[in-house]
């Protein structure tokens, strides 16, 4: 939502390449002030420079590109393709077991966003929406490195690190591409910008890759779904949108699916010990006579 508001004040990659300093600049001042960030092998950097290319340079360009003729509903849709994307990738690379919960419950919840955001006219198939699907892609699989790395280092120095070597591939590409006199002139347009940079990529990127590393890639790409759920509910709040009875449902069957997906079954508690043996005859306490 907030995305789709910036679009029209700052040229996209300009925008991303903003965003990503803001975030990269507040990454930074978390990790020194908390002295949490380790060091980094040459093996590690060689997982955080394709991350940084894939999950920052392509993704963030892919995506506000995409919303230069991509309304947010159609967007919205199409990145609701991104739980079931990275359950197959975690699948295939990380050796993840997809449930049938997980499946079920993510279908359940891509009717819901269908309810929430979809519109009858249906999707045309145009440039953006290659941009859009490009962006669901690279960041699934930004998702699937992400978890990688988070093995051999802990999430907050590769949430640092892989930002600022996104950044410094962004910047020099949006420089270039798109002229620095093209952004906006109001004040509010920038509070947004470093608010949500902050906001949504620094601070909940960086819890999101602490949980990813916690729950798995798979069962963590579920709560993606609730993301049209959360616009919507800030939307009313905010902005005074209306919801309607359709999208009460679908955010009903997005957080029942979300519910159902990221779920574990109870287990049949266990018996402490063995069965006793049935009694055997009673002798009598008295003597015979």
């Amino acid at each position: 939502m907030f995305g789709s508001i910036l679009i029209k004040e700052f040229p996209p990659i300009l925008l991303s390449a903003i965003r990503l300093s803001a975030t990269s600049l507040f990454l930074i001042g978390y990790g020194w002030s908390f002295k949490k960030l380790g060091y980094l092998t040459r093996r590690d950097i060689l997982w955080l420079i394709p991350l940084g290319f894939i999950g920052t340079l392509l993704n963030q360009s892919a995506f506000f590109t995409g919303l230069e003729t991509v309304d947010a509903t159609t967007a919205a849709l199409i990145t609701s393709l991104a739980p079931i994307t990275v359950a197959v990738l975690a699948a295939v690379f990380l050796k993840e077991t997809i449930t049938r919960r997980m499946v079920f419950g993510s279908v359940l919840a891509i009717v819901g966003i269908f309810f929430v955001v979809g519109k009858s006219g249906g999707i045309k198939l145009s440039i953006g929406i290659v941009y859009m699907f490009l962006a669901m892609f690279t960041f699934a699989v930004s998702i699937i490195i992400m978890r990688k790395l988070t093995e051999r280092i802990d999430p907050l120095t590769a949430t640092v690190y892989s930002t600022v070597i996104g950044s410094s591939m962004v910047i020099p590409v949006a420089l270039v591409k798109e002229p620095i006199t093209n952004v906006s002139s109001h004040p509010w347009a920038w509070v947004l910008l470093v608010v949500t940079a902050i906001l949504m990529q620094g601070l909940c990127g960086l819890i999101w890759n602490v949980q990813l590393k916690r729950i798995g890639a798979g069962k963590a790409a579920v709560f993606l779904n609730l993301q049209p759920f959360v616009a919507m509910i800030v939307g009313f709040l905010l902005l005074g949108t209306p919801v309607t009875t359709v999208q009460a449902v679908g955010s009903l069957l997005i957080v029942g699916g979300v519910l159902l997906a990221t779920g574990q079954k109870k287990a049949k508690p266990e018996r402490i010990g063995k069965p006793m043996a049935a009694p055997g005859p009673i002798s009598k306490l008295t003597g015979g006579s």
